[in-house]
């Protein structure tokens, strides 16, 4: 599926709204620096820029409650994505969404979930992340809305954030599937268990490897659904290979497991959208990270060794 010619459009989203560190507005210029679209089209794919959306930066907003810092900004920014999403799916184009923090997830599923509910579809999630994102405001240590996404796009969190797009919720927790985690907070780690959401922690790609683990992924995104929507957050790598990005965990999947991932899921995945997420220029090196997203996004659209 990856090998065929797309029409893909790549939309930014420069938010540092939901995250703890300043610097991952600026993810979107150091992918397209890195030379995105050429290599997109250097696959055969026909690509389209539509720039990035407008986002309020924090200089300009009152953070408001400790549990929840943000959330009108976010919530502007997420329905702004959302629209843009939706509009690229309709259009038969596959939405190539560069950030800013994961906070923008809320956005692209919701655009994604909004396309195929409208057809009578579903939405299966696969979603590479060092951390579980599903804390909540009762559970979260930070306040940090990126830390919430997942949660809240499984109907979890706060009412005005899990109701955006008027529908919730945006995917069945039986389809999503997280992959790479390594660092849970505690209420975190319960609300995941209680959730239904498919776990693989970096053990379990240890243990069993990462063609297994994205072998079963697909089958849980992928059964009765329209398409998977893949979330990935850059963290999920070893700092080693993504130093650029706001919260680092040693000990991630490595440059090789991270392509085999897209090339198994490029083939045998059916996958309508992609997030690259957490790219912080500021703390990269030679904007490793941000070349890194690009032959990311190469591997899941049909590049291939031989």
């Amino acid at each position: 599926m990856g090998l065929s010619r797309r029409d893909i459009e790549i939309i930014g989203l420069p938010v540092d709204l939901g995250a703890g560190r300043r610097g991952v507005d600026m993810g979107p210029s150091a992918i397209r620096v890195a030379g995105l679209e050429g290599r997109l089209e250097a696959l055969g794919h026909s690509v389209r820029d539509f720039g990035d959306i407008d986002v309020m930066i924090p200089e300009t907003q009152d953070a408001g409650p400790g549990s929840l810092r943000y959330k009108p900004a976010i919530l502007a920014a997420c329905e702004a994505l959302r629209i843009q999403v939706e509009r690229s799916l309709d259009e038969g184009r596959t939405p190539i969404v560069l950030g800013g923090d994961h906070s923008l997830a809320i956005g692209s599923v919701t655009g994604v979930s909004g396309h195929f509910a409208r057809r009578g579809g579903s939405t299966g999630l696969i979603w590479f992340d060092a951390h579980g994102d599903f804390n909540t405001p009762e559970t979260t240590p930070s306040g940090n809305v990126h830390g919430m996404a997942l949660a809240l796009l499984l109907g979890h969190g706060d009412p005005d954030l899990v109701a955006l797009g008027g529908r919730t919720p945006k995917v069945d927790a039986r389809r999503a599937v997280v992959i790479g985690v390594r660092d849970l907070d505690p209420g975190e780690r319960a609300n995941l268990r209680r959730s239904g959401v498919t776990v693989f922690t970096i053990r379990e790609v240890d243990e069993r490897g990462m063609r297994d683990v994205v072998k079963e992924a697909i089958a849980v995104a992928g059964v009765r659904t329209s398409g998977i929507h893949v979330s990935f957050d850059l963290d999920v790598l070893d700092p080693e290979d993504a130093p650029g990005t706001g919260t680092p965990v040693t000990g991630g999947i490595s440059y090789r497991e991270a392509h085999l991932a897209m090339e198994i899921l490029a083939d045998s995945a059916d996958i309508v959208s992609m997030d690259l997420v957490e790219v912080n220029p500021i703390l990269d090196t030679a904007n490793q990270t941000g070349m890194m997203a690009v032959e990311l996004a190469q591997s899941l659209f049909g590049k291939r060794i031989f």
